[in-house]
């Protein structure tokens, strides 16, 4: 398209040129003539006026027509100027963009290049890769041949195995059947009677939980004395004063109940330590045992009956600071929605203590709970936990939300600020212990379900506390037994010793795996070897037949020509003759002498054979000295090569193991940074908390002195006025 418009353009470019040439041809011409009119006007005037009309209508007609040339030159010239800019602007472009292009074409090529390089790489790493992996097929499938034909064998083993087995259940069936009259173990009733096991791990583990229990208990009954106690606080001071004015007699009656707090929370940490310390190494704890854990749900119940007692006072206590004129909108909904919580609060008591309860029921009524409801009453005490949380929560928040609001109220004193943030302050540690206590209890349920009542060996039946008064007793004098029998037992031995023991085990280990190996390699050796041997004795055999067969050939060849020479006696003496001819040429020719090692001509006498025989021997004994001592060390460097294998495989094992360790250990460091990082997160909480709650009980105690200095004013005032109107009274 570009070409064609080109094209176009210089057609018109050419046509504006021509005509533009014809133009000016023509404007000269009509100059020309003009002139020669001129010339002819002065000659001739007369002619001229009368000519004047039609050359005044020739100019006009001429310029007319000059004028229209004129203004389609300027046209003409316009578009040529504005095709010659458009050619030179697209030009440029064009240049730009095929340098935009080159520079492209270059990056892309060099990107080409090294994507063919990196094939190439990878095509050769996947090559090598391949051979690896055909070879390790190879390896894997030889493996598989020897796994099925060890599987095979096995499975004789476990057949013939299986079959002995079944003979000899038959037989010991047969015997307990002819020789055992009775067997207790098959009726739960008569295996209840026999002891249990004692159980010390799983006792260790149940006190280490029940102390655990126990922190949490103590720090869940501080936070319910300062609950209560700031409670008590509030209700003297808001939406009334005591200080100033006389509170209601249903405030009055709640705050005298919320001060008895102490009498029902604190018996629950003692019930709790009770517990923990009938948990030992030498006692037997299952719920059939536990005895104490009925204290501890007698406490419950009597904290339950003072949630109870004090519901009533506390959400008429509500109602009536709803009803008061300092009350919002905004601050009543918040009154309401604690309504509620207090009424979840005291009904999830209410589950926890009946769920405790029916734990407490197998140490006392054995048949109040049957033992598959334990998982039930176990999974429902989690859940309870888990909803006592959130009722904290949202006890939490709401609270929050009502100390805000009355931190805005006109008639808001630093003591109830103070207060409330005690009191939230209280709330949110009560929400943390729960929140501990439900998941230490979600944490180790499955131990509490599998574990918490065990008795005899095939027995479903409870351990009774008889039998397990029982079993104390056999397993003290058991111990005392083992004592009597013990013997001093040698030192043992440290942990970096024995750790650096292992690993020397270890590498003999490994160096016995190698050590193995080669005796199993050097075993198929000598196999072989020794099929060779044989196979040389049976030619060695072959060979001595055949000489045999060729000395018995010989004689009786010679047998032959002796029979001959007897019978031909007059060829005697040119046979002799011949012999001592045949003799002399052999002293004179050349002796071919063949040995192990190749094949020797000499020519030497009678005298010289013992010394040819002789240098044959030291040539024989010195190659067979040269192979013993090469054969010797090929051997040691055979062994070598084995040797420092297997160190090389052992120092794999130990690096392997090393690495293991370095990832364990990592693995052990980061847990102990975060659990460092976790505590001091936690002191921190604490630590800012005890410090608020410090600082807040300071500014209470200093308020509280306050109050006893005005009074003290106040009592010193009247005092003063009571003396001053009795001498009145006197002097009248």
């Amino acid at each position: 398209m570009k070409d064609q418009s080109l094209r176009k353009l210089q057609q018109e470019m050419d046509s504006l040129t021509f005509r533009n040439q014809q133009l000016a041809k023509r404007v000269e011409l009509l100059q020309d003539e003009l002139a020669l009119s001129e010339a002819r006007g002065k000659k001739n005037k007369k002619s001229a006026e009368s000519s004047s009309q039609l050359s005044q209508e020739q100019k006009s007609v001429f310029n007319e027509d000059l004028q229209k040339k004129i203004e389609e030159n300027e046209r003409l010239h316009i578009l040529f100027f504005e095709a010659d800019e458009q050619h030179k602007r697209l030009e440029t472009e064009l240049r730009t963009r095929l340098e935009v292009l080159e520079t492209d074409a270059a990056q892309h090529q060099a990107v080409v290049d090294s994507l063919t390089r990196k094939y190439t790489d990878t095509i050769e790493k996947l090559q090598n890769d391949k051979a690896k992996l055909e070879i390790k097929s190879q390896t894997l499938e030889r493996e598989a041949k020897d796994c099925r034909l060890r599987t095979e064998e096995c499975q004789q083993q476990l057949k013939n195995l299986q079959a002995a087995l079944g003979s000899r259940l038959e037989e010991s069936l047969c015997i307990i059947n002819e020789k055992v009259p009775f067997n207790d173990t098959r009726s739960n009733r008569y295996n209840a009677l026999n002891v249990p096991l004692h159980n010390r791990r799983y006792q260790l583990k149940l006190r280490d939980l029940a102390g655990q229990a126990l922190a949490f208990v103590q720090e869940l009954v501080t936070a319910l004395l300062n609950f209560h106690t700031y409670t008590e606080q509030k209700v003297q001071i808001f939406p009334i004063d005591s200080a100033t004015d006389a509170i209601s007699p249903l405030n009055q009656k709640f705050s005298q109940y919320l001060h008895e707090n102490a009498s029902y929370v604190r018996p629950l940490e003692e019930g709790m330590l009770h517990l923990f310390e009938s948990i030992t190494e030498d006692t037997v704890t299952v719920l059939e045992t536990a005895v104490k854990l009925k204290t501890f749900s007698e406490h419950l119940a009597s904290y339950l009956c003072f949630l109870r007692k004090i519901l009533p006072y506390q959400l008429k206590s509500l109602e009536e600071e709803c009803e008061s004129s300092l009350c919002t909108a905004a601050l009543r909904a918040r009154n309401m929605e604690l309504h509620r919580d207090m009424k979840r609060l005291t009904a999830v008591f209410e589950k926890l203590h009946t769920y405790v309860s029916l734990l407490a029921l197998p140490s006392t009524k054995p048949e109040g709970l049957l033992r598959t409801n334990y998982n039930l009453v176990f999974t429902n005490i989690a859940a309870s936990l888990h909803g006592f949380h959130d009722i904290l929560k949202d006890i939490s928040k709401h609270y929050s939300q009502k100390a805000t609001l009355e931190q805005d109220v006109p008639t808001a004193t630093q003591k109830l600020i103070t207060t409330n943030d005690c009191i939230l302050s209280s709330v949110v540690a009560l929400t943390n212990g729960v929140g501990k206590i439900a998941s230490f209890f979600s944490n180790n349920l499955d131990h509490f379900t599998t574990s918490l009542s065990y008795g005899p060996k095939g027995g479903t039946e409870f351990i009774s506390p008889l039998s397990a008064e029982c079993m104390l007793q056999y397993k003290k004098k058991a111990v005392a037994y083992m004592k009597s029998l013990k013997k001093p037992c040698a030192d043992s031995v440290p942990y970096e010793e024995a750790l650096a023991n292992r690993r020397v085990l270890l590498s003999s280990t490994e160096s016995r795996e190698g050590l193995a190996q080669q005796v199993q390699q050097s075993l198929e050796k000598i196999a072989k070897l020794e099929q060779e041997k044989e196979h040389w004795m049976l030619e060695a055999q072959l060979a001595k037949i055949k000489l045999e067969k060729e000395n018995q050939k010989l004689k009786n060849s010679l047998s032959g020509h002796l029979t001959e020479t007897i019978q031909d006696r007059s060829v005697l003496s040119n046979v002799a003759e011949q012999k001592k001819e045949t003799a002399e040429k052999s002293l004179r020719e050349p002796i071919k002498s063949t040995s192990l090692i190749g094949m020797l001509t000499i020519t030497t006498d009678n005298e010289k054979a013992p010394d040819v025989e002789s240098r044959e021997d030291l040539i024989k004994n010195h190659y067979m000295a040269r192979i013993a001592e090469l054969t010797s060390h090929l051997q040691l460097a055979d062994s070598k090569s084995v040797h420092f294998h297997a160190e090389c495989r052992a120092l794999a094992k130990r690096l392997s193991l090393a690495e293991k360790s370095k990832e364990s250990l990592t693995e052990e460091l980061k847990l102990a940074s975060q659990n460092i990082s976790r505590l001091q997160d936690e002191l921190m909480t604490t630590k800012r908390s005890y410090e608020d709650q410090l600082s807040m009980m300071s500014d209470h105690l200093c308020s509280m002195n306050e109050t006893l200095t005005k009074q003290r004013e106040e009592i010193d005032t009247l005092k003063m006025t009571s003396k001053g109107n009795s001498k009145k009274n006197k002097n009248r």
